[in-house]
């Protein structure tokens, strides 16, 4: 990835970040959303933001399902605030990193109280 793709791709998590907190007042967006990460192809016209939802699986579709209806919303609002040639294309997919740590962490917290210890 070159300096100026990871320069956009770190406004355009800054800024879908502050959209979807502030902007974004769909009552299918539920539980705790995060941007995790943005994705941006090497001629800036394509990103993928990878989202995390901290609840159920019900929410994480809902919420996902919201992010998708307000992608023409989000893509009008990144070309008013950004100073960019093109404005990307976004994307979203879902991002479970963050549960899966969430296992991994219990699965080992569970195995050193068996054993006598604490993690």
């Amino acid at each position: 990835m070159s300096r100026r793709t990871e320069r956009v791709s770190d406004l355009l998590r800054e800024e879908i970040s502050n959209l979807v907190r502030t902007e974004l007042h769909d009552p299918r967006m539920a539980g705790l959303v995060t941007i995790t990460n943005v994705d941006v192809s090497p001629d800036l016209r394509r990103a993928d933001v990878g989202v995390s939802v901290f609840g159920s699986e019900e929410e994480r579709a809902s919420t996902m399902e919201a992010l998708s209806h307000a992608r023409p919303f989000i893509k009008r609002e990144l070309s008013h605030r950004l100073k960019l040639r093109y404005t990307p294309d976004v994307h979203f997919v879902s991002d479970t990193s963050m549960e899966r740590a969430q296992e991994v962490t219990d699965i080992l917290r569970r195995t050193a109280a068996e054993r006598g210890e604490t993690l």
